[in-house]
């Protein structure tokens, strides 16, 4: 290891990149993500990093380009948010059915109107059913970490899968942490020079993404989802393999004080940190709250979910995104599917909160404990109006 120092995580996660020996590197600047690029374009400006950087006019573009690199065999970057990432969201789908492992951070960040720099999950959620392997990070170190597994995953000839790695905008890629840094050596162990399967090249020309009539356009989206699924033991065993070598263990979904927990808090990225103090708080009052923190969203890990929450009577599923119309919010929609077929009997509420940067407060995650205690299983029925929590919402 080269050892801890602090560092803007934004920064930590373009350094990622360079021990990963990315050779493509395009991206288009948007609020919270463009330091992650624009140090990338320092060090290949440097010549502390070999590789190619494309500037663009546009998100769109610079999926584009990166759709054609990562064709070509090169190991692709790049990095987006919120508008950003929805111009990019037609290129989204041409790089999962492509099959090219490209590995973008995405800085999460809300949607206009009305117009949001700050932090919440509408942007990816909007993109969540793309064919994109989906990872989510807590802190700046899982931030750096979770570049180099992508890779890993991305890349295994069993998944050949893009993979995005999302960081929360502000609360995660703007403020600077203590990171551990591993030697590059220790990387290249890890991830050795990709060595793809199929590449244009002008001596031996192929085609790619051709034209998908009828008769031959459903099995490729099957194969696509086939793969999908079966990447989730890829991601299971290089999270394995990457704790062995990096001595930093992780799972596709991972708990805090969840054994004995009367309330268990079901949430993605960075607000997991505040949720773990909450319960630490409500610990020392004798109110039993858990966490499960969801690393995985991208294939969904319902056998390994249901199996933490085995047992469990009242489950809080805390979403950083509005339903747009739906019954409820995307990742409660999951859990009560797979509550619904695997016949799970908990009560489960949804709680939406903190939106648009907004903070998410330790009298928040109190007052969702104390409901959640205080709730009936006549909470579940479908009614008249909204079918989840509004928190911290001025009337």
């Amino acid at each position: 290891m080269i050892g801890r120092r602090g560092i803007e995580v934004s920064l930590a996660i373009a350094e990622a990149a360079k021990l990963c020996r990315v050779e493509v590197i395009s991206a288009y600047p948007i609020t919270p993500q463009t330091h992650i690029v624009e140090h990338l374009s320092e060090l290949v400006a440097d010549g502390d990093l070999e590789a190619s950087y494309i500037t663009v006019e546009s998100e769109h573009s610079a999926l584009s380009a990166c759709v054609g690199a990562a064709a070509t065999g090169a190991r692709t970057f790049t990095s987006s948010s919120s508008q950003g990432l929805e111009l990019m969201h037609e290129i989204l789908f041409v790089a999962s059915g492509m099959r090219l492992p490209i590995v973008m951070a995405a800085a999460n960040r809300a949607l206009s109107a009305p117009l949001n720099i700050w932090n919440d999950h509408s942007d990816v959620m909007a993109a969540r059913d793309t064919g994109w392997i989906m990872l989510f990070c807590t802190n700046g170190q899982e931030a750096l970490d979770s570049i180099i597994i992508a890779y890993k995953i991305a890349e295994d000839r069993r998944v050949l899968m893009p993979v995005m790695v999302n960081i929360d905008g502000f609360t995660l890629t703007h403020v600077v942490e203590p990171v551990e840094f591993p030697a590059q050596e220790t990387v290249d162990a890890f991830l050795p020079p990709y060595s793809p399967a199929y590449t244009l090249h002008p001596d031996k020309p192929v085609t790619m993404g051709a034209y998908g009539i009828p008769e031959i356009y459903t099995e490729c989206k099957f194969a696509q989802e086939t793969a999908m699924n079966n990447s989730k033991e890829v991601v299971i065993e290089v999270l394995d393999a990457f704790g062995k070598q990096f001595g930093r263990p992780y799972k596709v979904a991972e708990t805090y004080q969840l054994e004995d927990a009367d309330v268990v808090f079901i949430a993605l990225g960075a607000m997991n940190e505040n949720i773990m103090t909450a319960i630490d708080e409500m610990r020392t009052e004798e109110k039993k709250a858990g966490l499960v923190n969801l690393r995985l969203y991208r294939p969904f890990p319902g056998e390994e979910l249901l199996a933490l929450l085995k047992g469990k009577k009242r489950i809080a599923v805390v979403e950083r995104v509005m339903p747009g119309g739906a019954l409820n919010s995307p990742l409660f929609n999951e859990i009560t599917s797979l509550a619904y077929r695997s016949g799970l009997t908990a009560l489960i509420k949804n709680y939406v909160i903190a939106l648009g940067g907004r903070d998410a407060l330790q009298s928040d995650f109190r007052h969702i404990f104390d409901d959640m205690q205080q709730a009936s299983a006549k909470d579940t029925r479908i009614k008249k109006g909204l079918n989840f929590a509004m928190i911290g919402v001025r009337a």
